[in-house]
């Protein structure tokens, strides 16, 4: 009681009127809009939280497998070989932040066995390096990397392309590539036949059904090279590759070309970020719709709490204070549903791996299809600047609306309200 009777009056009822009594059905009716724009905010915000968290997980899972296979960045020469790429990367490893560097050779291939002809890219890779930039080794499921010797000819190929060619560790491929020459008969591919050394598997559709390991120096054989294309480099924090790739290209000596991740893959991150911008957008509209309720439940307050408010002015009560006491009102209502809509949204992103699984078996459905998405598990990564950001939005709209009910109350002229009490 103590700390009731330290409260300003305007405090006191307001948050009586939150409470709403029930002494009329007509109050019980304002009671009930009150909790109906309540849930309504904290339906929109819990719903923007797990969707932003699940958008924001989905982007982290299919960028972790991007960067399993490719490299954090990527540096070529202007003349399209780079015959001297040791001293290339002595240079590149003086940087701090670059952790590892191995040179490549690839190109686009066709793999037939039989009848089954798949498009493929092949990279040329040192199997004793290539750990230094990728986790490819870690992945192989079947055989091994190691198997890939000069001159041997063997092959690695994801698990997908492996499938869809119906081969098995030790059969034959044929592999076609465009570096040909011309004979009396026409234009002849240039092919040649690789054995199956190993199969890996990223998590990654794409690369899955796309991707394939050969030595270098069969690559450039293959495709007619003289020197490796470029190099690959890891660094410490794949978040800061794009300033490494600004401070390298300072640094490093030669007509170089330099590419980091989020360049070689700029049409996708920009979709995903666009998706997210455009998802914020329309689940923010949910809880502005919740807010527009919250006006309605505050005009019906000040229509029939008119009596009451005369009394207050009466007793001196100012316009001011008058508007105060509807502004607690509707802002707790806000505050509540802000608060739930938090606390279930958070609790629901930190448990998705566990909800989606029990509801995909309950309905006996599978939400994200392998050969369609690229990830088969709903993922989740809930950040906090985000949380903040919706439940700041979700409270400066639920203030906002009541702004005009709060001024009707406080014009209410006490003569006329009282007139036919």
């Amino acid at each position: 009681m103590g700390i009731g009777k330290n409260l300003p009056f305007e405090w006191l009822v307001g948050l009586r009127y939150t409470r709403a009594g029930r002494r009329s059905g007509r109050n019980s009716f304002i009671s009930f809009i009150s909790l109906i724009s309540m849930a309504g905010i904290a339906l929109g915000v819990a719903a923007l939280i797990v969707v932003l968290s699940v958008m924001n997980g989905f982007q982290k899972e299919v960028r972790d497998r991007m960067l399993s296979v490719l490299p954090h960045i990527e540096i070529y020469d202007a003349t399209g070989s780079m015959p001297d790429w040791q001293a290339t990367a002595r240079e590149a490893l003086q940087n701090p932040e670059v952790r590892g560097a191995a040179p490549y050779a690839s190109g686009q291939v066709m793999l037939t066995r039989d009848e089954d002809i798949r498009p493929a890219l092949v990279r040329g890779i040192l199997p004793q390096q290539e750990s230094n930039v990728s986790d490819v080794a870690k992945q192989i499921k079947a055989g091994s990397l190691a198997a890939l010797e000069p001159g041997s000819f063997n092959i690695v190929l994801g698990s997908e392309l492996a499938r869809s060619l119906h081969v098995q560790l030790g059969e034959k491929v044929m592999m076609y590539a465009p570096q040909g020459q011309l004979t009396p008969a026409g234009f002849v591919p240039r092919s040649r036949q690789f054995t199956v050394a190993g199969i890996f598997e990223a998590g990654h559709n794409e690369y899955d059904s796309t991707l394939a390991f050969v030595h270098i120096d069969d690559a450039m054989k293959m495709f007619r090279l003289e020197a490796p294309s470029g190099l690959r480099l890891r660094v410490a924090d794949m978040q800061r590759a794009p300033q490494v790739a600004v401070e390298l290209s300072r640094q490093l000596s030669g007509n170089l070309f330099i590419l980091d991740w989020s360049k070689q893959n700029r049409t996708w991150f920009a979709a995903v970020q666009t998706e997210k911008r455009m998802m914020f957008i329309i689940l923010a509209l949910i809880i502005a719709v919740a807010a527009f309720n919250l006006v309605s439940t505050l005009v019906m307050t000040v229509t029939d709490k008119q009596s009451d408010i005369a009394i207050l002015r009466t007793l001196g009560a100012s316009p001011r204070s008058i508007m105060k006491i509807f502004i607690i009102q509707g802002g707790m209502v806000g505050l509540l549903g802000t608060a739930i809509g938090v606390g279930l949204g958070v609790l629901v992103a930190f448990n998705i791996d566990v909800i989606v699984p029990f509801i995909e078996h309950v309905l006996g459905v599978q939400f994200l299809s392998k050969d369609i998405y690229l990830i088969t598990e709903l993922p989740s990564d809930l950040r906090w600047p985000d949380v903040w950001t919706i439940g700041s939005v979700a409270i400066v709209l639920a203030f906002l609306a009541t702004l005009y009910p709060s001024w009707r109350a406080a014009n209410v002229r006490p003569a006329e309200a009282l007139r036919y009490e």
